[in-house]
């Protein structure tokens, strides 16, 4: 394994109370940028597991062979890791980690809550995912970087330089398309925090979750923060809001 960028590890926590939160990065990004709000859940007394994502936190040539069904399947392991040292669970993700957050809960019905930072959650329009098989058949593997989307000038995400276009469209097309479909079913609370200012995910994405969702939905709004909230000005408001969340959801 090539060497991991600094803060990029994954981590585990064992908490003081008997419940967990599952906590999950996003696309092109590592544990780094979550870091902050799984240190809050464990301050609470929580359980926590933040995994890093397959083909994540080194470079993205390592990133280019792997697609939806390995992050999926090592989100459920870390998820199968919590849940059997504790009574109850709490998922958060950002961004794709969101998507994966919303996967577990429509596959576990038993997750107490679900916190979605900015996630992505809609397949896309057909001429995009035209537009990426096009580029891949052409012999293009990455187009320019997405990561560090940040109002804040002194943060930094310690992101990929490169965004690798197959395992994007994996995501699109094996994450996301069968994922609509879930929504309307599913019935743990979720706590939806948006960025109206998100230059990576379009803030539509988080209205058509909150308009589908079966589940009780409480939002909030990220006025100051980009894409990478858990790392801008809102951040703190992030972790305040979701701690509360589990703390309730978990009583």
């Amino acid at each position: 394994m090539t060497n991991l960028i600094p803060g990029a590890e994954p981590w585990s926590h064992v908490g003081t109370g008997p419940h967990g939160v599952l906590v999950v990065h996003g696309f092109t990004g590592n544990p780094g940028s979550m870091r902050g709000l799984a240190e809050a859940f464990a301050a609470a007394g929580f359980h926590v597991e933040m995994p890093l994502l397959p083909g994540h936190g080194t470079t993205v040539d390592d990133m280019l062979p792997t697609r939806w069904a390995d992050w999926s399947a090592a989100a459920e392991a870390a998820y199968q890791a919590l849940a059997a040292r504790c009574e109850k669970v709490v998922v958060a993700g950002l961004s794709m980690g969101g998507a994966l957050t919303l996967r577990l809960g429509a596959d576990h019905p038993e997750i107490a809550g679900l916190v979605c930072v900015n996630p992505a959650t809609q397949p896309q329009a057909p001429e995009v995912v035209a537009m990426l098989q096009g580029m891949i058949d052409g012999g293009t593997d990455r187009m320019p970087a997405i990561g560090s989307d940040i109002a804040d000038p002194e943060a930094h995400e310690s992101a990929y330089d490169a965004t690798p276009l197959a395992p994007l469209l994996s995501l699109v097309q094996d994450g996301l398309a069968p994922l609509g479909d879930e929504y309307p079913r599913m019935r743990q609370p979720l706590l939806l925090l948006n960025s109206p200012q998100d230059h990576v995910v379009e803030p539509a994405q988080g209205d058509y979750l909150a308009e589908h969702y079966g589940g009780t939905v409480e939002r909030v709004m990220l006025e100051r923060s980009y894409h990478v909230a858990t790392q801008d000005y809102d951040q703190q408001l992030i972790f305040d809001r979701s701690v509360e969340f589990a703390r309730r959801v978990t009583a």
